[in-house]
């Protein structure tokens, strides 16, 4: 039996589809998947040995491999679960004043930004204090991604909002109550607030970084040196899983699986459109297509692309979550194993690409490429 931790989360569908399809028992394996409320949960678990493997958030992983904010655990990571799937969601009385400094639905991450940051002036002028965003942990995607996408229209995320870390089932919840002004978070909690007529989603993360990753499957590297055959028999499965996954004649019945309360408990019909790509960004809307919001298969999703890696570590560099050093390069890279994921899937004669690394583009016309580091860090610096 191999137990795999996990949240409830739109993203956690290839590891549902192994283990509810078939994928998993087709190759030999018993897979236990086991709800969680948090990150720091999932996290905690699985450096100590409750879980085998688990859904977990990327840059988690670097963070666990430097022993950064916590032990010093490695962790590798054999595939990835997905790229896209978050959104930046706000308040509707936060809508109401971007929409009035020039925020339209479905709008360009500059446009938007320029709209938050007269929000954000105004906030500071009237109220004497910052709007407060919720994130799901400090090393994370939606932070980084939040981050990237205000410091690029000139909002200081340090000192001119605050973020706040709050579990993604709880998101919608603290933003009904007033206690926080937006949230980034994975899908469905942004179309939970929609559908809740509090909340309206103001970007789709993948406006800010095309092709972003998200989820890995991530397992102490004890673990994998220890049971080569199990884990890629895992790998294997959840690439059969994600190629289901990805088919929309199938999204009806994986929404159905997902919708259950021991998966993510969220209506299927949201989960439904969100596999499609299709969001309700308005309350009372309908619903628009976000092309590349999601993907479990296609474009090498599954790929761990060591990339990834690294550029998370450019991130928890630049906003003092550690300082650089040259050292930790080698460790970082190593914690993404793509020879792994091609040694697993190698009886399968999958395509696969040939690289291990690829150059990353954002929103602001910044390109991260891993052979130019040095150039990269003094971008970061201005």
């Amino acid at each position: 039996m191999i137990k795999v931790g996990f949240m409830p989360l739109l993203d956690s569908a290839s590891l549902v589809a192994a283990a509810e399809k078939g994928f998993a028992a087709e190759q030999g394996i018993e897979l236990t998947l086991v709800r969680e409320t948090s990150w720091a949960n999932i996290r905690d678990r699985t450096i100590i040995g409750h879980f085998d493997a688990a859904h977990m958030l990327a840059p988690m992983t670097v963070a666990s491999t430097l022993g950064v904010g916590h032990v010093r655990v490695p962790l590798v990571v054999p595939c990835a679960l997905g790229v896209g799937g978050n959104a930046i969601t706000v308040s509707l009385a936060l809508w109401e004043r971007m929409a009035g400094a020039g925020a339209v639905a479905g709008g360009a991450p500059a446009m938007q930004g320029a709209a938050l940051r007269r929000a954000v002036t105004e906030q500071e002028r009237l109220a004497g204090e910052p709007l407060t965003f919720g994130i799901v942990y400090p090393f994370s995607c939606h932070n980084f991604e939040l981050r990237y996408w205000l410091a690029g229209v000139g909002i200081d995320p340090d000192r001119e909002v605050r973020l706040v870390v709050i579990p993604p089932p709880f998101l919608a919840d603290a933003l009904r109550a007033g206690q926080i002004d937006g949230f980034c978070a994975g899908e469905p909690w942004n179309s939970v607030a929609v559908h809740a007529g509090i909340g309206v989603i103001a970007l789709a993360t993948t406006a800010v970084w095309p092709q972003s990753p998200e989820k890995v499957l991530a397992c102490r590297r004890e673990w994998a040196l220890g049971h080569p055959r199990e884990l890629a028999a895992l790998v294997r499965s959840i690439h059969r899983a994600a190629q289901w996954c990805e088919q929309p004649e199938n999204h009806a019945e994986l929404a159905r699986l997902l919708a259950e309360p021991r998966y993510v408990g969220a209506p299927a019909e949201l989960l439904r459109r969100a596999l499609a790509g299709r969001l309700v960004l308005l309350p009372g809307q309908a619903d628009r297509q976000l092309e590349g919001f999601f993907a479990t298969a296609r474009d090498a999703a599954t790929f761990p692309w060591t990339s990834h890696a690294l550029w998370f570590h450019t991130q928890m560099v630049r906003w003092g979550q550690i300082a650089y050093a040259e050292e930790d390069i080698a460790a970082i890279a190593a914690t993404y194993r793509p020879d792994l994921y091609r040694r697993a899937l190698e009886p399968l004669q999958a395509k696969l690409p040939s690289a291990d690394w690829r150059a990353e583009r954002f929103f602001d016309g910044k390109v991260f490429d891993p052979a130019s580091l040095p150039v990269y860090r003094k971008y970061l610096e201005r």
